[in-house]
């Protein structure tokens, strides 16, 4: 760390008040990125997202302190919830959280960090959030909610959901696409969602639109020791378009990352003024 003296009297006192602010300003001009997930503070994907990011702009961790797959938007609105810082280092500060990873998002920006972070990352997801996955997934919450607070927010996710999966893929694309969205912004609602395939090495990145499509098959059913019926989600994606090019399910399959840039707006606007038209008889 650069250190400089001033000396009360001394004919440099202004040079060197100068080089104090220059320092100051230079240390400022680092981004800050907060990351976290839904696979926990534990999970591979994050920790390895933390990795290759640490060259792109100090971090903050704030991440749930177990999985919290599938949570969505959820917030936590009948408990208090809680965090715990876990690392402190220049350029890398960690907490967990109780909460969900909306939780998280609205904790640390409202009563923890300092400043309003430059880009938020949420990440890397282990498994897929492709097509109508990311109105499910806590990854994608986050994210959804980071651009609620105005701060270009990406979700990345890997298709692979092996604790140990290899992230070098996904972690190149994602250190790319921050590095870029940092230098050239997003729209005022608009977040990105960012999918890998698990290969040694993606043909390149294209940007997409969300693929039509829903899960079938979505329950197992079995017997629980005790005799119960219980019913285990599992499930098939059935495609609706399955040879529609520009789709994020279509580019992952032919070895593609998919980008998808999201809007939080979700007014059809297409059929707005149709709607206006509508009689609807009050019973």
């Amino acid at each position: 760390m650069l250190k400089i003296s001033c000396f009360v009297g001394n004919s440099n006192n202004l040079y060197l008040y100068n080089e104090i602010e220059r320092y100051k300003s230079m240390m400022n001009d680092r981004p800050l990125i907060l990351i976290t997930n839904d696979d926990g503070i534990q999970a591979k994907g994050i920790k390895e997202l933390i990795f290759c990011l640490r060259a792109v702009g100090d971090i903050v961790v704030f991440a749930p302190d177990g999985p919290r797959s599938g949570m969505s938007s959820a917030i936590t609105s009948v408990a208090p919830i809680h965090y715990t810082l876990v690392k402190k280092e220049e350029g890398l500060t960690q907490y967990c959280c109780s909460g969900t990873p909306v939780d998280c998002v609205k904790l640390a920006v409202n009563e923890v960090l300092d400043r309003k972070p430059d880009l938020l990352v949420s990440g890397i997801n282990h498994g897929t959030n492709m097509a109508i996955c990311v109105h499910y997934s806590g990854t994608m919450g986050a994210a959804i909610e980071g651009c609620i607070f105005n701060i270009p927010s990406i979700g990345v996710s890997l298709t692979d959901t092996h604790p140990d999966a290899d992230f070098t893929e996904s972690c190149r694309l994602a250190r790319k696409l921050a590095r870029t969205v940092l230098k050239e912004g997003l729209p005022k609602g608009t977040y990105l969602n960012l999918n890998v395939p698990n290969i040694p090495r993606v043909k390149g990145m294209k940007v997409c639109k969300q693929a039509d499509g829903r899960w079938v098959k979505e329950f197992l059913r079995m017997k629980s020791p005790a005799g119960k019926e219980v019913y285990w989600l599992t499930g098939e994606f059935q495609n609706h378009h399955p040879v529609q090019d520009d789709s994020d399910t279509v580019a992952l399959e032919a070895g593609y990352a998919s980008l998808v840039p999201c809007k939080i707006d979700v007014t059809d606007y297409a059929y707005l003024n149709r709607f206006k038209q509508w009689e609807i008889e009050e019973q």
